[in-house]
């Protein structure tokens, strides 16, 4: 008997209130179906299809009170996009997550920061969280240029000043990373500041993806972390770099860069950009000793 099989194939008919939630259902089931048998590919073309179905309950829905249950799609579309390891599906996720975006970002209703979800809310309580997954697509895709497409929408209407902890702290950190790109280095600052100050204290891995981007922004403007700092962090990679630029060894400079350049690499660590040999002279002149 094989009960995973009979899972994936059986059909559930769902109407609430008038509401057909069978495509939802029964493409979470095939979801769990395909995720207990490891396929990530199936897994995927089930979640896609869930999403879509649920994007268009979501329009038409009262309030906001699927707002969560929209946000939580949003997530598992993004992760398990990933775990497909095609860019395609990542592509796929993004048109997904753009549409729920689309769906809270124009709702007419006023909305009311701190307010519980009701069938009165406005869906603009969804965005924060949806951009952030959004926010990280795109890095994952280097398709940087379209989270403008995020930010304007978002700080014209104020809704990136309110809303979990968690979710602001987020969206500082993808804005501080974008900055980074666009070399301008203290509006960077300003927001992995943020970033890392309102960081939960106990979320060290978070704090120390904040600090990899924060410190060389704080080294082009002479400032540099402390020995104590690099360690609690175990941020090595930083250790001989601060040391070279201290001592002015342009030298030692280039070989922490070589030794620790897939690491750089890999969390898109801008160090080469931040901290060319062309600003090594300013960083020495106006450091201390």
């Amino acid at each position: 008997k094989d009960d995973t099989k009979k899972t994936a194939t059986r059909k559930e008919n769902v109407v609430v209130d008038n509401v057909d939630w069978s495509p939802v259902a029964n493409s979470y089931l095939d979801a769990v179906s395909a995720a207990k048998a490891g396929d990530a590919l199936l897994c995927y073309q089930a979640q896609s299809s869930l999403h879509s179905a649920l994007n268009h309950i979501f329009a038409s829905s009262k309030g906001n009170i699927l707002v969560s249950a929209i946000q939580v799609v949003c997530r598992n579309t993004h992760r398990i996009s990933v775990e497909t390891q095609d860019d395609s599906k990542l592509q796929q996720a993004v048109t997904l997550l753009q549409e729920s975006f689309s769906r809270c970002l124009n709702d007419r209703t006023e909305f009311q920061p701190d307010e519980p979800l009701s069938e009165e809310g406005s869906k603009k309580a969804g965005v924060l969280y949806i951009v952030n997954q959004l926010f990280a697509l795109y890095f994952s895709l280097n398709t940087l240029r379209l989270c403008k497409n995020l930010v304007r929408p978002v700080e014209s209407r104020s809704l990136h000043q309110y809303g979990r902890a968690g979710d602001l702290v987020t969206y500082r950190y993808y804005v501080g990373r974008l900055y980074m790109f666009e070399d301008q280095y203290d509006l960077a600052e300003t927001n992995l500041e943020y970033a890392l100050q309102h960081c939960h204290k106990t979320a060290l891995t978070n704090k120390k993806a904040i600090l990899r981007n924060l410190i060389p922004v704080k080294l082009l403007r002479g400032r540099f972390p402390t020995q104590s700092l690099l360690k609690k962090y175990e941020l090595n990679e930083f250790m001989s770099m601060v040391d070279s630029i201290y001592n002015g060894n342009l030298r030692a400079f280039n070989d922490s860069l070589t030794r620790y350049q897939d690491l750089f690499i890999r969390y898109v660590t801008i160090i080469s950009a931040v901290i060319t040999p062309s600003k090594f002279s300013k960083i020495f002149y106006i450091s201390p000793g």
